[in-house]
């Protein structure tokens, strides 16, 4: 009787154990952008205290797009980083994801800039958002952010997908309180396509202070970006580094997705940069 008692103690204590150990459900946020009210998922660790945190800048994507669900995607980084003690804000800008309504999505601008106007007109569409709407979008996700009690405003990063990625960049050109950048393919699509984006981006790390991290697969669209760019830094003794994975899945839209298809390739690596730059 006594050692049964005992053994469903044991278990009672274990399954709490185990239960405060697993992330609750995020919590959906409104955060004010502007006239707009955009939505987020918002990722917090199992108990209390301040938190090193982050904020994630989704790719672009067509309204009417079925490949790619936005929602889920920023999910698989909310529940990786939330398990490796990080508060995670996955802000959907303007017309993408849970904002939808709010605003003009981007890509789908640029989409009709490139059917009615040709190349050059979406090239300029491009900056325009990345260096306007967009960017205030994220500026208002990290006010956010630091008015929470439970974030330490001295640990914050930002990390970005492709269109995502070269806005992270632009971004924290101009928040040196950003404290590390990671990027996931970033201007792999449109790199060789817009002297605009590489002129802005390359202005970008010129101009920043703080350490990036550029993650990109083999087969990604091209690598041109990743080189360019690790160049440049390297060229001004930039704290970077450019990590390179081998080629994942059959096609360059598969490698240019491991962010989300494959964290096991990167996680160890990115969770060490973010840690010593973060001091988590």
């Amino acid at each position: 009787m006594f050692k049964s008692v005992v053994i469903s103690i044991i278990i009672f204590y274990l399954i709490t154990d185990l239960q405060a150990q697993v992330p609750e459900r995020p919590d959906t946020v409104t955060v004010v952008s502007g006239n707009l009210l955009l939505k987020g998922l918002l990722w917090l660790p199992a108990g209390k205290g301040v938190f090193p945190s982050v904020i994630f800048c989704h790719g672009s994507y067509e309204a009417n797009d079925l490949r790619y669900d936005v929602v889920q995607q920023t999910s698989v980084l909310g529940s990786l980083f939330v398990k490796n003690g990080f508060i995670f804000l996955g802000l959907f800008r303007e017309g993408a994801g849970l904002s939808k309504g709010q605003g003009e999505n981007s890509a789908d601008l640029m989409s009709k800039a490139l059917k009615e106007k040709g190349q050059q007109e979406r090239n300029q569409l491009q900056m325009q958002q990345l260096q306007n709407k967009d960017r205030q979008d994220i500026f208002s996700g990290l006010a956010f952010l630091r008015r929470r009690k439970d974030v330490d405003p001295d640990r914050i990063a930002i990390i970005g997908h492709s269109y995502g990625g070269s806005l992270a960049l632009l971004v924290a050109e101009h928040d040196p309180r950003i404290k590390a950048v990671v990027t996931f393919g970033a201007a792999g699509f449109s790199w060789n396509l817009s002297p605009q984006l590489r002129t802005g981006l390359i202005g970008a790390v010129k101009k920043m202070k703080i350490p990036v991290m550029l993650v990109y697969a083999q087969n990604d669209y091209s690598l041109t970006p990743a080189y360019a760019l690790d160049s440049v830094m390297t060229m001004l003794g930039k704290q970077h580094v450019l990590k390179i994975y081998p080629q994942y899945g059959k096609s360059s839209r598969e490698g240019h997705n491991i962010v989300f298809l494959e964290p096991d390739l990167w996680e160890a690596d990115v969770f060490k940069f973010l840690r010593q730059y973060l001091h988590h």
